[in-house]
């Protein structure tokens, strides 16, 4: 009969070592000292007493070895992989501006709406859209810069209202 707790007690700390020299964590080291005297408790039938100290390394280096190679398959992400679309709450919340805006558009006189409209979407210049409009150069460029206000407010305070009312849902 195996006299196991002096076994561990004679081998535990060199076998310790060596899977530490090994991996060079301390705690894969551990649980490779640990794994080992289990199969060696395992193997009890078959153990030599004159080798046991070659047998208890031959099973920390297959142990770490087979971590090594399982470590490899299991590799963090590489971060220039990652996904550049916007993720779900991005989503949310460019939506949520996107609909307050709109709605902010809607209360704009019909006039500051085309302005801005001819200027943002058209990219005509400010005299064009005073001749449209039937008003002056200057006139045209105030409806768009106070049109572009409201929305730039709208955007800013509406999108974060509408966010949080969604999130409450």
């Amino acid at each position: 009969m195996i006299d196991f707790p002096g076994l561990y007690r004679a081998h535990a700390r060199d076998v310790h070592r060596f899977a530490l020299y090994l991996s060079g964590d301390p705690a894969l080291a551990e649980d490779i000292v640990s794994e080992t005297f289990i199969r060696l408790w395992n193997a009890r039938a078959r153990v030599d007493l004159a080798t046991v100290k070659g047998y208890l390394f031959a099973i920390a280096r297959n142990l770490f070895l087979q971590e090594r190679r399982g470590a490899r398959r299991t590799t963090g992400l590489d971060e220039r992989l990652a996904d550049p679309k916007p993720g779900p709450h991005d989503q949310l919340r460019v939506r949520s501006e996107l609909e307050a805006v709109l709605a902010a558009l809607q209360t704009l006189p019909e006039i500051d709406r085309a302005a801005v409209s001819m200027r943002t979407d058209e990219e005509l210049p400010y005299e064009e859209i005073g001749r449209i409009l039937g008003i002056s150069t200057g006139a045209a460029k105030v409806k768009v810069h106070r049109a572009r206000l409201k929305l730039a407010e709208a955007r800013r305070t509406g999108g974060s209202q509408t966010a949080r009312q969604e999130s409450r849902r």
